[in-house]
């Protein structure tokens, strides 16, 4: 006999009503052969000396003790999070000193991004301020955590600044409940920065009682001293997180830090699980963020930011390539895709994503549905070799498909959707 349970019934009806997380492989593999420039991945590998990963740990190298696997990790980190502070108090902000006091760690940005809504938001009452285009997992871990989302778009491209005077009216609504706002500088996908006194203004509300959350996940592409870390030292509603994953090529060991006052700070590491930075995690972490990882991460830095320049000198070379919109200081770039009346176009620049992929191997990332992207494609920084093949491809791809008439079917809309999906 059938008990009574019911999973429509028994789960929460906004988990129900979730759209599943897409990321980037969801749609196209790694085979080994395909070139991918879709999720903003260093293309240039870890900030690690030693990336033989069949040799052992040494001095060279990241220091992880395996055979001390059994033991629970360090459920504080202070090493580590002194290693960031060392990395952050640039002194460009303030003449104060964060320490590990003022941090939180964590499996990758998204913690950071989750543990502040637990923290501060009630389910079902209090909102979020979001702007977009931005990054998608912040509308995620709203409806999986029931807290509605207020959206205040940027301003246009290529500037894709905060619309502070809207900004701030809603942030000035009682009725609107926002506890958090949620902004990304440098963008994604703009690659734009966002201006510190913008930012200043949206901390200064004389009304609103909130954070203000700054993701930096792109800011080692900035110019140096760039990073408002160490800033939560003058602000006690201010937060910013960044990430190991982009960088510092460390996507792969999911961590993710976040600056902030040290009492904000007290309260997420009071909510986190207890072991939430496994050993290896942090073993491998503490070499990215030690001297050894920082100058490789640079030099790979050097390589990115070269092969990023290729690119804005070459993209508006191919025919059938538009404008390029938003900023540079990112290891990605935002540019239109043309259909053949040279008017940016989303059913061509589909096209371009899938065939792109499917036949010629490279894999970039069709934007065209987000606010003020019309057309867009986000290309990820490659190596040189795969530069130079993503050219090649490119143009052939866009030729050929200017050339003949497109086919718009009855399922665009929906496959446009799709592809836009994909949170990156």
């Amino acid at each position: 006999m059938m008990g009574a349970f019911n999973l429509e019934t028994c789960a929460r009806s906004n988990i129900l009503a979730l759209q599943p997380y897409r990321c980037a492989r969801d749609d196209y593999k790694d085979d080994g052969t395909n070139i991918l420039l879709d999720a903003n991945e260093n293309a240039y590998g870890p900030s690690l000396a030693n990336t033989d990963a069949s040799a052992p740990s040494s001095a060279s190298g990241p220091d992880i003790d395996f055979r001390g696997l059994h033991r629970y990790p360090d459920p504080h980190q202070r090493e580590l999070k002194q290693l960031l502070c060392n990395l952050r108090n640039t002194h460009h902000h303030t003449q104060k000193t964060i320490t590990p006091d003022n941090l939180f760690v964590g499996v990758g940005s998204d913690e950071a991004i989750d543990g502040l809504m637990r923290c501060f938001c009630v389910p079902g009452r209090d909102r979020i301020l979001v702007c977009p285009p931005t990054y998608g997992m912040y509308s995620v871990s709203a409806q999986v955590n029931d807290v509605g989302l207020v959206s205040v778009p940027l301003l246009p491209a290529p500037t894709f600044g905060l619309d502070v005077p809207k900004i701030k009216e809603a942030l000035s609504n009682d009725s609107n409940n926002i506890k958090l706002a949620y902004v990304c500088s440098p963008g994604n996908p703009t690659g734009a920065p966002l201006a510190k006194d913008d930012i200043r203004q949206l901390l200064e509300h004389p009304t609103w009682n909130g954070v203000v959350v700054v993701d930096e996940a792109y800011i080692d592409f900035s110019p140096e001293g760039a990073s408002l870390a160490e800033w939560v030292a003058e602000w006690p509603n201010l937060a910013v997180m960044q990430t190991s994953s982009k960088g510092f090529g460390m996507a792969g060991i999911r961590m993710g830090s976040l600056f902030t006052s040290e009492p904000i700070a007290a309260l997420l590491n009071n909510m986190k699980a207890p072991y939430n930075l496994p050993s290896p995690t942090s073993a491998l972490a503490l070499y990215a963020f030690s001297p050894g990882g920082l100058a490789v991460m640079r030099g790979n830095r050097e390589k990115i930011v070269a092969q990023r320049d290729r690119l804005v000198r070459e993209l508006p070379k191919i025919k059938g390539v538009g404008r390029l919109r938003g900023g540079v200081e990112s290891n990605f770039l935002l540019y239109e895709i043309l259909g053949r009346d040279g008017e940016p176009d989303n059913a061509t620049a589909l096209a371009v994503y899938e065939t792109l992929a499917e036949n010629k191997g490279v894999v970039v990332r069709f934007r065209g549905k987000e606010h003020g992207c019309l057309g867009c494609l986000r290309i990820t920084v490659g190596t040189e070799a795969e530069v130079t093949r993503f050219l090649q491809a490119l143009e052939k791809t866009v030729a050929a498909i200017n050339g003949h008439d497109l086919s718009v079917g009855n399922d665009e809309e929906k496959k446009e959707m799709e592809a836009n999906a994909v949170i990156a």
